[in-house]
């Protein structure tokens, strides 16, 4: 049981039946991370849905079911025990039947990670439905979600970290909740009493720039700038020889356009590049074969027990041919850009990965790679990135939690 909430929290949990909101069809929180928003709407959600329906179905949508169990269902059953309800949930089947006082409810579990996420929502009639991170799921699957909320009396409950401005659901939601007949509510860290002033500070020492005004003070705002600012020389770069007890390779492939491939090594916990191959066929005039790429990959390996090869997933032809050969086994990058980019960003913020002098061209991109500030959404510039895609892949492999981190860390010049 919660014992202690902000004023803003309680508005979020009793919306419902307060007299100056309960006619509302919809509540949206957004704001900085950390803020107290997701508790306190998932368990407004189950409080209202209990004592507004009996035998009702409503949705808990996620980014996927593995992060929405982790960041909604752990934490809301727990708490809701405190609270007199009892709790079966059907992991196989992705619900969970909730009693209390007598009436039991069931609430199915949906991840909306991608634009094929909207058919498995699809034909479902609902009495409610809550989307955590709704930023982060496609405008197909949330329009789906919204449309099969057909029960009378029914409510939608949206939460999100802020994004870019050009976002569908701000332009469609926040700047329309008025229209949209939808309560909005904006939080900051004040508004959860159970953040330390301690952990406020340290939040607020790890963002900066767009990602600050963002994950801090809760703003819709552009990316801006170089995309890895906390690069350093002097942190990052290294000389010398480093004893190594594992090692990996990680590659992005192209023909067109240059191949990068990454020689790692792990010495205590940190990993260190190196070396690297680097090949452009427009500096050079003349592309090279799959084998040619290959032969370059045995002789960065040298004579090392190289535990894998993380390759580009669209490199279909050479992953084909390093397995054909036999020596390297394969594995497929994770292609989640931002969420890559946030996991290097924290590796380098954390001194977790150091870049050999002699890997110019990873170098040298980290000093070009940058925002496309007109893309309109958070995206790098497909220029001066194959080093950095390499590097991402590496990362992604190595120090993601699981795939389907909804929440990361990435750090640019604060204004």
């Amino acid at each position: 049981m919660i014992r202690e909430l902000s004023p803003k929290q309680r508005t979020v949990m009793k919306w419902w039946c307060a007299e100056n909101y309960r006619d509302f069809d919809a509540v949206i929180c957004d704001g900085a991370v950390r803020s107290g928003k997701t508790l306190s709407m998932s368990l407004g959600f189950v409080f209202w849905a209990s004592l507004s329906f009996k035998d009702c179905t409503f949705a808990i949508c996620g980014k996927t079911v593995t992060s929405l169990r982790r960041n909604i269902v752990v934490p809301l059953v727990n708490a809701l025990s405190g609270y007199g309800f009892s709790c079966i949930e059907k992991i196989s089947r992705s619900f969970i039947d909730i009693t209390f006082r007598g009436v039991t409810n069931r609430f199915y579990l949906f991840g909306g990670k991608d634009e094929g996420s909207a058919s498995l929502i699809q034909g479902i009639t609902l009495a409610g439905v809550l989307l955590d991170e709704v930023a982060l799921m496609p405008r197909s699957f949330v329009e789906q979600a919204i449309a099969r909320c057909s029960v009378t009396g029914s409510k939608m409950w949206f939460s999100c970290n802020p994004d870019n401005p050009s976002h569908w659901f701000y332009n469609e939601w926040i700047k329309k909740a008025e229209r949209k007949n939808a309560l909005y509510l904006h939080f900051t860290m004040d508004d959860n009493p159970s953040l330390s002033k301690k952990l406020k500070e340290r939040y607020k020492r790890l963002y900066s720039g767009s990602f600050y005004k963002r994950f801090v003070l809760g703003q819709w705002c552009c990316s801006e700038g170089v995309v890895y600012p906390m690069f350093s020389a002097e942190k990052h770069v290294y000389t010398g020889d480093v004893q190594c007890d594992r090692f990996i390779i990680s590659c992005d492939y192209g023909t067109v356009n240059p191949s990068s491939f990454g020689l790692w090594g792990r010495c205590g916990e940190t990993w260190y590049r190196l070396d690297e191959y680097y090949y452009n066929s427009r500096k050079e005039g003349m592309s090279r074969t799959d084998e040619e790429h290959y032969s370059a990959l045995e002789k960065l390996a040298g004579d090392r027990q190289i535990e894998k090869v993380i390759i580009d997933p669209s490199a279909s032809s050479f992953i084909e041919c390093v397995r054909r050969h036999g020596r390297f086994t394969v594995t497929k990058a994770d292609n989640d850009v931002i969420a890559g980019i946030g996991r290097v960003s924290t590796a380098l913020n954390d001194e977790k990965i150091k870049i050999n002098e002699k890997c110019r061209d990873t170098i040298r991109e980290f000093s070009l790679y940058r925002w496309n500030e007109k893309a309109g959404v958070d995206a790098p510039v497909k220029e001066n990135d194959h080093a950095m895609d390499d590097l991402r892949y590496f990362v992604s492999e190595i120090f993601k939690k699981d795939s389907s981190d909804s929440f990361f860390a990435v750090s640019v010049p604060r204004d």
